[in-house]
């Protein structure tokens, strides 16, 4: 086992590397930007090395300011942890070239099964099925018209060095060609420096379901059971699952068994997740992620295994400690991903900004895998995962119920999260029916306008005397299709008028000021898309700007009909929240 391992990595997973490092007894280093230097992950390690101020490409993903961290503080191995470095094959063979371990699998697996295109073939070898897809990459709108005419639509175009959802987008119509793959090249090539793309056709029903799979290098390939995680917005997940409910026995031991074919084909060690689309009895190879997954504590908890440790154990040199495939889950796993997002009429908008309290539940089969704690900054330049909270049960409906009282039973305080939308989604009878695919959540939740509406606790505009709930109102402006931000980026709460009651009653709703002519930025960002033009007459709804916020893109739309006045900001503009871009004169008041 190593002695010293640094984690190039933030967030909650590097303090879940950390976590299982001081288990071992194996040293940890942690890296981070100047931003991150008071970070909770710089504040477990054992040693913490600055890369540097700047964006992300200046230190979390400079290969050279890591690789030289390590050989510094003495580390023998690198853990990328996931996004990042983690799937970078360049960095995998930097890693190696410099005498050091990289835990994970080999530079080639990493390559062969980060370019999309390649894995198909590779999947094709190991006899795993496929959906339609393009022959190779793509490079031109008449490419899609043409594969839209020959298998039909909605089509995804897919980053070939993509993952986690970056680089994606649906196609519902010819229509909507020329935007999607402007916008997944334009993501694709910043969130992984590469903008190829290709396509596949997107099944309406499917659930999303993946297989661990394990390898390592005295031959033994295994599956760990399976997950579902279908529940997505803007192709994220949100609640993941372990085992994934509704399978046959058959079905599960089929991709399983496909699963660990495609990791021998391609040589593969270490922990890597066979991601599939099941519609029925059928499934079909969706993609390869050579990593850990953000949803790994649900397949932990049903296999009473450890996947960090398996990973260092491995890379070490040592065989799994487990070498049968199958083993039959023990209960099951929920896990709800709580990020800093403001969940209002199904936009998840990220809300970075000062943390003021975090107070997760604990007890028997209860486990928060957290990124901050309280009084932590939410950086915007990061993404907007906080923490993830999981709940296990004898059964699907036990997991159910104690997620949901943890839900309830948690504490946020400083930034909207997505507590709400997992309690919507943990409520509702199709979830607990199984009566999901991976549009369910877009298309038939409803999310309402005013999030507070979703919350049963006490508002932070509120205060309790004497048992009784009096209002203290904020005065904001607000502005029809933005969130209002308070003092650090926080959305403000919006005033009330009145007194709660704490059974569950209503309170009054807020009542929105008129439009005022001003397009602001709802949040601090970076402009990587104008469209809005002086003296353009708009739709509401039509999109103004697109701005890149906390890893996500977020269209801002004209709120009303009218003309454009003078355009403030263009691309590539780095903007503080509340900023005027442009002012639109509405319709109404030209007439």
């Amino acid at each position: 086992m190593f002695k010293k391992i640094l984690i190039a990595n933030r967030g909650e997973i590097a303090a879940r590397i950390t976590a299982t490092c001081r288990e071992l007894g194996v040293g940890s280093v942690a890296v981070h930007s100047a931003a991150d230097s008071s970070s909770l992950h710089v504040r477990l390690a054992d040693e913490a090395v600055n890369l540097g101020d700047g964006p992300s490409s200046e230190n979390y993903l400079a290969q050279d300011k890591i690789i030289r961290a390590a050989l510094d503080t003495g580390a023998e191995a690198i853990h990328p942890g996931y996004g990042f470095l983690a799937e970078n094959a360049a960095f995998a063979r930097a890693v190696a070239e410099a005498g050091l371990t990289f835990i994970g699998p080999s530079a080639d697996a990493i390559s062969a099964m980060g370019e999309k295109v390649t894995a198909r073939e590779l999947a094709i070898a190991s006899q795993v099925p496929l959906a339609p897809g393009s022959d190779g990459a793509i490079t031109s709108a008449e490419q899609i018209h043409a594969f839209g005419a020959e298998h039909g639509f909605p089509i995804l175009v897919k980053a070939s060095a993509g993952g986690g959802g970056r680089g994606m987008r649906r196609i519902n119509s010819p229509a909507d060609i020329d935007d999607a793959l402007e916008s997944a090249v334009r993501e694709a090539e910043s969130a992984f420096g590469n903008g190829e793309v290709y396509l596949e056709r997107y099944l309406t029903n499917a659930r999303h379901v993946e297989v661990q799979v394990f390898a390592d290098s005295h031959g033994n390939a295994v599956y760990f059971g399976d997950r579902d995680c279908s529940v997505q917005r803007r192709h994220q997940k949100l609640i993941e699952e372990a085992p994934a409910p509704g399978l046959s026995d058959s079905l599960r031991r089929d991709m399983g068994e496909a699963a660990v074919r495609l990791a021998r084909e391609v040589g593969y060690t270490g922990a890597g997740t066979v991601e599939f689309l099941v519609e029925g009895e059928r499934f079909y190879f969706l993609e390869m992620n050579t990593r850990i997954q953000v949803e790994h504590p649900v397949t932990e908890m049903v296999q009473n295994i450890d996947l960090i440790a398996e990973q260092l154990r491995v890379a070490a040199g040592e065989p799994l400690s487990v070498t049968e495939s199958g083993r039959p889950a023990q209960g099951v796993a929920i896990e709800a991903r709580i990020n800093a997002e403001d969940i209002s009429g199904g936009r998840f908008i990220p809300t970075p900004g000062l943390i003021t309290t975090i107070e997760a539940p604990t007890g028997e089969g209860l486990r928060f895998d957290a990124g901050y704690e309280s009084g932590d900054e939410m950086q915007p330049y990061y993404d907007s995962l906080i923490g993830k909270l999981i709940a296990w049960g004898p059964d699907r409906d036990a997991a159910i119920a104690r997620l949901r009282e943890a839900l309830d039973a948690m504490t946020v305080d400083g930034v909207r999260t997505t507590i709400p939308a997992a309690k919507l989604i943990l409520d509702h009878p199709d979830f607990r029916e199984v009566r999901f695919n991976t549009l369910w959540l877009e298309s038939t939740v409803e999310f309402p306008e005013d999030v507070d509406d979703l919350d049963d606790t006490l508002a932070r505009n509120e205060v309790e005397v004497s048992g009784r709930f009096y209002t203290i109102p904020f005065f904001h402006d607000v502005v029809p299709g933005a969130i209002p931000l308070a003092v650090g980026g926080a959305p403000a709460q919006p005033e009330t008028g009145g007194t709660r009651n704490r059974n569950g009653g209503g309170r009054r709703k807020a009542k929105k000021k008129a439009f005022d002519g001003q397009i602001t930025s709802p949040m601090q960002g970076t402009i990587i898309k104008a469209t809005a033009e002086e003296g353009q007459n708009v739709s509401a709804g039509d999109v103004l700007f697109v701005l890149e916020a906390m890893k996500m893109e977020n269209p801002i739309t004209a709120p009303v009909d009218g003309t454009i006045g003078q355009v403030l900001a263009t691309v590539g503009d780095s903007l503080a929240a509340g900023t005027l871009l442009t002012t639109l004169t509405a319709a109404e008041a030209r007439s």
